[in-house]
């Protein structure tokens, strides 16, 4: 019975140990790596507190991202809304090319979507994979932030990698309600991608058959 006691205080200690290690070593992080702990785990006090003693609102993590761009991968408003309160810069891409504006695109996020514009947002800004915002908002179709981007100006038949346009995007997904804004704003259906297809022969690839309707009523 008593190594059994003696067993359950070790184990009790070690843990108490571990979890003040932790913290101690929280606490010697520099203010900018832990406002980034902090944007990581949605923790929006913990980031105001960084703010407060000096952690750069720039400040950027191994692969690149801001807070403002881990903030709304993850679709936290309320972290991504502080982080511009300081005055993050919107045109810091990460390493991969990821935008905040990209990141707010892809997610569907209309209101953050406002902010950066209304902020400066580079709409022409394109990642790795050649995309940008206009194209994850066209594929993810998310309509109403199709609409801002070209409310902000975004040409329509904008071409990008591989000569895709935002329309091909939108109707390879089978995205109607997108397919039927970009066709409204002068979306061309007679471009071609890199492989010669058209937007009305990508919908009809993927078995999309309104979406092949939609096409051919907008020739």
């Amino acid at each position: 019975m008593i190594r059994a006691v003696s067993s359950r205080v070790f184990v009790l200690a070690v843990a108490a140990a571990a979890t003040f290690a932790a913290h101690a070593s929280e606490s010697d992080l520099s203010p900018n790596v832990r406002l980034l702990n902090a944007a990581r785990n949605g923790d929006v006090a913990g980031v105001e507190r960084c703010l407060e003693e000096g952690a750069s609102a720039d400040s950027r993590s191994r692969i690149g991202e801001t807070a403002l761009v881990m903030a709304l991968k993850k679709k936290d408003d309320a972290t991504a809304r502080t982080m511009l309160a300081a005055g993050t810069d919107v045109n810091i891409a990460a390493v991969n090319g990821i935008t905040a504006l990209m990141a707010a695109a892809y997610n569907g996020d209309l209101e953050m979507v406002r902010q950066l514009l209304a902020r400066g947002a580079n709409v022409a800004a394109t990642d790795r994979l050649g995309k940008n915002a206009m194209t994850y908002a066209a594929g993810q179709g998310h309509t109403a932030v199709v609409r801002a981007l070209l409310a902000k100006g975004v040409d329509a038949n904008a071409v990008y990698r591989n000569d895709l346009t935002a329309l091909m995007w939108a109707a390879g997904y089978g995205r109607d309600e997108t397919v039927k804004a970009l066709l409204e704003s002068g979306a061309r259906t007679d471009l071609r991608d890199n492989r010669g297809k058209t937007a009305e022969d990508i919908a009809r690839e993927g078995g999309y058959a309104t979406t092949v309707s939609l096409l051919e009523r907008g020739k």
